[in-house]
């Protein structure tokens, strides 16, 4: 997979490859794609659920992971995440 890192020079891209190796790839499959439909349909009116933030919210959900994130006020309502 490639990524487009902008307009950056060859040390920082290289420092920025680093760190992202030591994250764990988590794979969005068709089971955390039917998450993110349901919880769109359960939350966009109500809440401004966008495609991101439901496909965010579905892979942890699936995952059984804790959300890290500064944004809590964009997941706090959604039932059965766990906000780190």
């Amino acid at each position: 997979m490639e990524l487009y890192y902008g307009a950056i020079n060859k040390k920082e891209l290289n420092k920025i490859k680093r760190f992202l190796k030591s994250f764990n790839l988590l794979v969005i499959n068709e089971e955390i794609s039917k998450i993110a439909l349901e919880l769109i349909e359960k939350y966009s009116k109500s809440h401004g659920l966008e495609i991101p933030d439901a496909l965010i919210a579905a892979t942890s959900i699936y995952y059984d992971l804790p959300l890290l994130t500064y944004n809590k006020k964009d997941f706090k309502y959604i039932e059965g995440l766990q906000l780190f």
